[in-house]
């Protein structure tokens, strides 16, 4: 149906007129199939010719009883992933979307155009885009400059595929390694998430805000059950608002987020699709979000076939939409229903205008009436400067745990090097499991990865004829994809039953060829972890959980008998998760966190391990002792570990830790004041940091404050300042710190921030454990103070030479 010529010089194509204006005059005109129609999405492969196809999947869409022109004939709220859904190239997959957006605008009788929306947590996840490391890279880096300019460089591919919205960061607070989407995250602490995820949100969508981010997942989705996908969270409103409301708050607040979506599992009974009070009233109206909430994908369809607390598809959709959803995705399976959950009366009609009116805001926020097409000759999702950005955050990210003088290799190299392991020649292993690659093994296809592997980097370095190479084993011999169904058939696997066979490799045969390279060498490196896969196609990853923190399959084996053969060994660890060595952590002689560096991080790692550049990185989360450890969190209370502490608590390698190839010294701490007014107060203080080894290094200064007395129990030490400082051999640098008293914050008993007088310890250093500095500073007034809706959020901490 082309658009009615009474509707062309409508108000609310006017672009001069006030975007307020402009969405109540297209409310208006608009019918009820019209309005639905804005607040799903469709799943479709696109194709340039315009006969666009159905994607179908287990989890949504099985089938569908419409056709696709039946879906499109009254407009289309988004359209889920147009090149991300199947593999095309970028060219014509712009020109695909194209002709979907020229049907929406020119044949429908409004003319609404259609979002597009991407994942883009690790670059754009399309075929042939930059392949950015994992966000516990991002983390790993502390350097929130770089994230954004991460962002924004992902941002820019984005846009130049016409994409409208990145579902990206994640948000979620790691609080179990054991949970498959550990790798998503940036980590166990609240204000670093909040801090990397807040540059993240502003690089990508620009001061402009024409590309919105999507933070998910909201909220809580990282204390499941088990650290289990999906399962059920537990955790009290205090600890829920100070630790995993806190990333959401900030990136809302200081950057403006433009959507919002919600999580699979439920709280205390309340499905997150379904909580009003999380959406509308804490996201909503407490915090002043004003951009969309969105639906992980089948969230909605969950709160029936899984959740129980709807019978039916339309239920679902009433729950979903009067909690404050605004879209459906990916599909349209419950939206399409609300005509009859307004029929019966569970959701009334000014709910669906609410909703409409979001959406339609969004679009003309976005400029998509004036430019609702994207340019097929201005597609750049790759390029050299994309490239250095990637291979920037590998280098920046990667951890040096342990070095018993077997690091760097440089000049004196020994004449023979032995590679080793499952992950050394997969180019996979270096990849998240939302890079495009990866995910194309869930779809059931399989795409060669550009990504450089370290076996060949090392023969690029060091040549071919000094490196010998060992697999030594399989992870995963064959990668296809793994659940039934996803997000996972209850009863699907209930039927399966005890028949569930792990596809990770319990074989031996490949041991000895591995001790036999090891021996012919004068150093092995041996490079084991995780393959990412989403749904137990992989080790780690959505849907990939674990049960343990031993290494997966036989590579503790492996690594028993290549360290008992007396070549020194270097531990490399790539994957989503930390994992424990064995016992062997006293045994090798150096070890690597590497997590997934993305396509630069094989090249990376050599010129880290040759001494071409030194080490930065640092943990974003602990490395609990064993899994009955779980959970582990630097930022625990006191009588976490137990009264006795229990023997297995703890983490060998702690929350903020990390080595170099130098040695920093910490000294002249001096305070501006030590004294602050409880209203809108602040503590100034420096500090100096001197390299006092023998090359340049880059070390990350940490400030942590622990709460001396307060009517609640709090967390023994928590992070509130932190920033990376270069340091020259010889040199040494001045850090300054400006801390609000705002900062020292925790949630009452009303679920209001508050800050309490009293005194509160400041603690200076290299990680959550290694303190070199401390300090009392005292918080001054007479009464709790309830902080306001914007209170300071951010910790001020700069550099300049000493």
């Amino acid at each position: 149906m082309p658009i009615d010529i009474a509707e062309q010089s409508a108000l609310y194509r006017d672009a001069a007129a006030p975007i307020a204006e402009r969405v109540a005059d297209l409310l208006g005109r608009m019918t009820l199939p019209e309005k639905i129609a804005q607040l799903h999405a469709g799943w479709l492969k696109l194709s340039a010719d315009g006969n666009h196809a159905w994607r179908l999947a287990d989890f949504a869409q099985r089938e569908t009883d419409i056709t696709v022109d039946a879906l499109l004939e009254h407009g289309l709220g988004q359209i889920t992933r147009p090149l991300g859904t199947h593999t095309v190239e970028a060219h014509e997959g712009v020109r695909a979307f194209n002709a979907l957006q020229r049907r929406m605008v020119e044949d429908t009788r409004l003319g609404i155009p259609v979002m597009s929306h991407e994942e883009c947590l690790v670059g754009l996840m399309i075929e042939g885009a930059t392949l950015f490391p994992a966000p516990l890279n991002y983390a790993a880096t502390w350097d929130a400059d770089l994230i954004e300019e991460v962002g924004r460089t992902i941002g820019e591919q984005a846009r130049s595929i016409g994409c409208h919205q990145g579902l990206a960061p994640v948000l979620d607070v790691s609080r179990d390694p054991r949970w498959g989407r550990t790798e998503e995250t940036f980590g166990e602490d609240p204000y670093l998430v909040g801090v990397m995820g807040t540059r993240y949100v502003s690089g990508l969508q620009g001061e402009r805000r024409d590309l919105f981010a999507t933070l998910k997942h909201f909220a809580g989705h990282s204390a499941s059950e088990g650290g289990r996908n999906h399962a059920p969270v537990h955790i009290g409103p205090r600890e829920f608002n100070d630790v995993f409301l806190l990333p959401f708050e900030m990136a809302v607040k200081l950057a403006n987020a433009g959507s919002v979506m919600p999580a699979y599992h439920d709280i205390d009974g309340i499905p997150c699709h379904a909580d009003q009070v999380l959406i509308e009233g804490t996201l909503r109206q407490k915090w002043g979000f004003d951009g969309l909430v969105v639906a992980d994908y089948a969230g909605v369809n969950l709160l029936y076939s899984h959740h129980g607390v709807a019978h039916d598809a339309a239920k679902a959709a009433a729950l979903a939409f009067n909690a404050g959803l605004d879209i459906e995705l990916p599909g349209h399976e419950c939206a399409l229903h609300l005509k009859t959950a307004i029929d019966r009366g569970d959701i009334d009609l000014s709910v669906i205008d609410a909703a409409v009116c979001r959406v339609l805001t969004a679009k003309f926020r976005l400029g998509l009436f004036e430019h609702p097409y994207a340019n097929p000759d201005g597609v750049n999702v790759n390029s050299p400067r994309a490239a250095a950005v990637a291979r920037r955050a590998a280098l920046e990210s990667i951890i040096l745990l342990k070095n018993d003088a077997a690091l760097p290799l440089g000049a004196g190299t020994p004449s023979n090097v032995a590679v080793i392991g499952p992950t050394a020649d997969d180019p996979l292993a270096l990849l998240a499991g939302y890079s495009f690659p990866v995910h194309l093994i869930t779809a059931g296809e399989h795409a060669a990865s550009p990504v450089k592997t370290p076996l060949q980097a090392f023969k690029a370095r060091f040549g071919d004829d000094r490196v010998v190479f060992a697999k030594g084993c399989d992870i995963i011999r064959e990668r296809r994809a793994g659940t039934p169904v996803y997000p996972g058939d209850v009863d699907m696997a209930r039927a399966i039953g005890e028949d569930r066979r792990t596809p990770v490799s319990r074989d031996l045969g490949q041991i000895d060829e591995a001790v036999h390279a090891a021996r012919s060498a004068d150093v092995a490196f041996v490079f084991v972890g995780d393959l990412s896969g989403l749904f137990q196609s992989g080790t780690v990853g959505e849907g990939s959980d674990t049960d343990s923190l031993e290494l997966p399959g036989v590579q503790q084996l492996l690594l028993d008998a290549v360290v008992a053969c007396g070549t020194p060994t270097v531990v490399v660890q790539t994957g989503g998760r930390p994992y424990n060595l064995g016992g062997l952590e006293d045994s090798v002689a150096a070890h690597i966190l590497a997590f997934s560096p993305g396509e630069g991080g094989a090249d990376a790692l050599v010129e880290l391990i040759s001494g071409d550049a030194n080490f930065s990185g640092r943990l974003p989360l602990s490395i609990p002792k064993s899994v009955g450890a779980v959970p582990y969190v630097y930022n625990h209370k006191l009588k976490s570990a137990g009264t006795p502490v229990a023997y297995h608590f703890g983490s060998r390698y702690p929350f903020g830790f990390g080595l170099s190839y130098t040695q920093f010294k910490y000294g002249a701490l001096a305070w501006t004041n030590r004294h602050a007014d409880i209203e809108g107060g602040q503590f100034e203080f420096s500090f100096e940091v001197e390299n006092a080894g023998a090359v340049d290094g880059t070390e990350v200064v940490q400030i942590y404050v622990a709460d001396r007395v307060a009517s609640v129990v709090r967390p023994v030490r928590e992070l509130k300042g932190f920033q990376r400082v270069f340091v020259p051999v010889g040199d040494r640098r001045t850090v300054r710190v400006v801390l609000p008293v705002d900062m020292l914050n925790f949630t009452d008993g009303r679920g209001e921030r508050v800050v309490e007088p009293g005194e509160f310890q400041v603690l200076i250093g290299s990680s959550s454990r290694d303190i070199h500095l401390s300090g009392t500073v005292v918080v001054s007034g007479h009464a709790t103070r309830t902080l306001e809706r914007h209170w300071r959020m951010l910790c001020e901490v700069s550099a300049e030479r000493g």
